[in-house]
């Protein structure tokens, strides 16, 4: 069967979707010797041999799939060029290949995925899937009605305007507020962003939930391997898997 270059490439464990598509049109790829470019180029991975930075794919032995509870002080990343820790030095007793679905900024904490199944990190991460993430904040100030209808219009940040999102106030402290925000987009530090849009800049960041994957109580730092429900779940937020787009 005939599927995508870059779809086959995720699902042998090189990377995301996302990530698989650069590095075809960078011609770091090629299909049977001959260099690929095209990101609608269809392969049959079964006959096909295809090469990336002149290694030879084969399939993943097996998929991996890890939620970790990252701590503030983290680079959602597999290194850093300053060299700051990464959450791969989090899952050091993981011998697969594994990289982030998504990415927390140094300075949050919280739910995240990590895996080598490029597939599923595309039906999580994609934005036409919409899957819901929600955060719990501590911000300044008094968040009050105003706020949540602001959230739900959507806010100008930057050069775009979010989408609608939910804000929950779970708590009013002196000079503070505790909330849940609710978004289904994944732009660079946009709950940080839209906070500070109404006003409201935030203390401290916690991602919560994916879909309905929750941390449970895993402490800070440490991982636990996803369940095959909840593998199953995941792949169902984006859709059939064979989708094609």
């Amino acid at each position: 069967m005939l599927e995508r270059l870059q779809k086959v490439m995720a699902e042998f464990g090189v990377a995301s979707r996302r990530k698989c598509e650069e590095l075809i049109t960078s011609g770091a790829v090629r299909v049977n010797g001959i260099a690929v470019t095209t990101l609608g180029f269809k392969v049959d991975k079964e006959k096909d041999l295809i090469e990336v930075g002149g290694t030879l794919l084969k399939p993943a032995e097996k998929k991996v799939y890890i939620l970790l509870n990252k701590p503030v002080g983290y680079i959602t990343s597999a290194k850093d060029q300053f060299g700051r820790p990464t959450v791969l030095d989090l899952v050091k007793e993981v011998h697969d290949r594994v990289f982030p679905v998504g990415r927390l900024d140094y300075d949050t904490e919280g739910l995240l995925i990590l895996t080598n199944d490029g597939e599923l990190t595309y039906r999580i991460t994609h934005p036409k899937h919409q899957v819901n993430k929600t955060y719990t904040a501590v911000v300044t100030g008094i968040m009050d009605s105003r706020d949540i209808t602001a959230f739900q219009e959507g806010l100008a940040v930057e050069d775009y305007v979010t989408a609608p999102a939910k804000l929950e106030i779970l708590k009013t402290l002196k000079h503070s507020t505790v909330v849940n925000i609710t978004i289904h987009e994944g732009r660079n530090r946009q709950v940080r962003k839209m906070c500070a849009a109404v006003g409201h800049p935030v203390k401290s960041l916690t991602r919560i939930r994916i879909g309905q994957i929750r941390l449970d109580g895993l402490e800070r730092g440490t991982y636990r391997h996803l369940t095959e429900p909840e593998v199953q779940y995941l792949y169902s937020l984006g859709g059939e898997q064979n989708d094609q787009d």
